[in-house]
C-alpha cells in the first residue's frame, strides 16, 4: 500500500517505530522474567504475582497525570525521560545480579517504577504520532504499532527464558540496552513535538502555552469531560473495559484449562505463539481493512469476533483447537484497534489528544487485573467448559454496546471522516515537515 511505502521513507516514524519495537521486546521480556525470578528467590506464588501486579498498578496509576503532561510538555522530552529511566532501573537490577545482591524488594520497586515509566510514555507517544505522520498515514502507522506489540509478545517469552537460563541478571542487562536504543533513536526525531497552543489563549500573559497557569486536576478533568460528553467515546470506553475483562478472562481460562489437563509447557507456548502470529498477520492486513470498510462496522465485527469461537474451545480442550480459535479471534483485532484509535485522534482537538488517550486507556485497562480473578472463580465454580461458555455469553452481552450504538455504527471509512474531524491547529512556521524524508 502507498501508506506503507511513505511510512518507510518517513525518518521520524521509522526511528520511533524501531526504537519502541526494540524497547517493547525488552519490556515484555522483563515482565515475563519478573514473576519467575521472584518465585525462584522466595518460593512464593503470591510474591511472584505481586511483581506483575505492581507493574500494572504503576502503569495504570501514571496514565491520567501522563495525559496532562503530554498536553503541556514537549512529547520528545517525556519519552526520552521515560526511556532513560528504564535504562537506569533495569541496569540497577543487572548490576545487583552480577554482584550477587539482587533482592525481592529491589525487584518489586523496579517493577512498579518501570510500570510508571510505561504509563508516562504511552500518552506522549500517541500525542506525538499525528505530528510525525500525515492523517492519511495514521491508520497504517497505528496498525504497525499493533504489529510491534504482537512481535514483542511472540519473541519476548522465549528470549527471556533463554537469557534467564544463562544468568539471572542477563535479561535485565539486555532490557537496559533496549531502552538505551530507544533513548538514542528518540533523540534523532526531527519533528517539533511541542503541544498544540490552546485556542483563544494567545493574548494572555502566559503566551498561550498549553495548560499554563492551570491546575493539573482541572486539565485532567477537561480530558475526562470531553470523553464522557461524546457518545462515541463514552460507548467505546465502557465497551473497551468490559471486553478487556471478558476476553482476557477467556484467555486465562483456556490456558489454565490446558494446564489442569496436563498439557506440557511447550504446547502451551505454541498456543500463545499462534495467537501472536495471528496478531501479526492481522496487523499487516489492518490498513487494507480499515481503508475499505466503515470503521463503525469493523468495530462491531471485532466486538463479536470471539463469540463463535467459544463453542469449539468449550467442546475440545486440545492445544490445536485453542490455538486456532484464539488465532482466529486475533486476526481482525488489530484492524479494529487501529481504526478506532485513528478515528479517536482525528476527532479530538490537538491540545486534548494526550488527555483523551490517557483517559480512554486508563478506563479500558482498569478491569484487566480482575480478569485472572474472574477466570479462577469460574473455573473453580463451574469447570472449564462451562466457564468458557459463560465468558462467551458475557462477551456477546458486551458486544451489544457498540452494536446498538448509533454513534459507533455511523462512523464511515477514513476517506469520509472529514466532516467529523477536529480542526487542526496550524504548526509554527519553523517546525520541520511531519513526514521528513531520510
Amino acid at each position: 500500500m502507498p501508506s506503507y511505502r511513505s511510512l518507510a521513507r518517513n525518518h521520524d516514524f521509522r526511528a520511533l517505530w524501531i526504537g519502541q519495537t526494540v524497547s517493547e521486546v525488552g519490556s515484555r521480556m522483563s515482565m515475563f522474567v519478573f514473576p519467575l525470578l521472584a518465585y525462584l528467590l522466595t518460593g512464593s506464588a503470591l510474591v511472584a504475582a505481586a511483581a506483575e501486579a505492581l507493574h500494572l498498578l504503576g502503569l495504570a496509576g501514571a496514565l491520567l497525570p501522563a495525559g496532562v503532561l503530554a498536553d503541556r510538555v514537549d512529547r520528545r522530552r517525556i519519552m526520552r525521560t521515560a526511556s532513560g529511566a528504564g535504562v537506569l532501573l533495569y541496569a540497577s537490577l543487572a548490576v545487583a545480579g552480577l554482584l550477587g545482591s539482587l533482592t525481592v524488594p529491589h525487584l518489586l520497586v523496579v517493577a512498579l517504577l518501570t510500570g510508571v515509566g510505561a504509563g508516562m510514555f504511552m500518552p506522549a507517544e500517541i500525542a506525538a504520532l499525528p505530528l510525525v505522520v500525515t492523517r492519511e498515514e495514521l491508520p497504517t502507522a497505528l496498525s504497525q504499532n499493533q504489529a510491534r506489540l504482537h512481535v514483542a509478545a511472540l519473541v519476548s517469552a522465549p528470549l527471556g527464558g533463554l537469557l534467564l537460563g544463562v544468568a539471572r541478571w542477563l535479561p535485565f542487562a539486555v532490557d537496559a540496552v533496549t531502552f538505551a536504543v530507544s533513548w538514542v533513536l528518540l533523540g534523532r526525531l526531527r519533528t517539533d513535538l511541542s503541544p498544540a497552543p490552546r485556542a483563544g489563549r494567545a493574548d494572555r500573559a502566559d503566551g498561550g502555552r498549553p495548560g499554563a497557569g492551570r491546575r493539573p486536576l482541572a486539565e485532567m478533568a477537561e480530558g475526562a469531560r470531553f470523553v464522557w460528553s461524546r457518545p462515541f467515546f463514552r460507548v467505546l470506553m465502557v465497551w473497551g473495559a468490559l471486553t478487556n475483562l471478558a476476553v482476557n478472562a477467556l484467555f486465562f481460562v483456556a490456558v489454565l484449562r490446558l494446564v489442569a489437563d496436563g498439557t506440557d509447557a511447550v504446547h502451551i507456548g505454541l498456543v500463545e505463539a499462534a495467537a501472536g502470529l495471528a496478531g501479526i498477520t492481522g496487523a499487516v492486513l489492518a490498513p487494507w481493512l480499515v481503508e475499505r470498510f466503515a470503521t463503525g462496522s469493523l468495530t462491531v465485527v471485532v466486538a463479536w469476533s470471539f463469540v463463535p469461537l467459544v463453542v469449539p474451545m468449550a467442546l475440545w480442550n486440545e492445544p490445536l483447537v485453542v490455538a486456532l480459535a484464539l488465532g482466529a479471534g486475533m486476526l481482525v483485532n488489530p484492524a479494529g484497534n487501529a481504526g478506532i484509535a485513528s478515528y479517536r485522534i482525528a476527532v479530538t482537538p490537538p491540545e486534548l489528544v494526550g488527555r483523551v488517550q490517557s483517559t480512554s486507556q486508563f478506563v479500558s485497562m482498569s478491569a484487566m487485573p480482575l480478569s485472572p480473578l474472574l477466570a479462577g472463580l469460574l473455573l473453580e465454580a463451574w469447570g472449564g467448559a462451562a466457564a468458557i461458555l459463560a465468558l462467551g455469553a458475557l462477551t456477546a452481552l458486551v458486544a451489544c454496546l457498540p452494536t446498538f450504538s448509533r454513534s459507533v455504527r455511523a462512523v464511515p471509512r477514513p476517506a469520509d471522516w472529514e466532516r467529523y474531524v477536529a480542526p487542526e491547529v496550524p504548526a509554527p512556521v519553523a517546525a520541520p515537515a511531519a513526514s521528513a524524508v531520510a
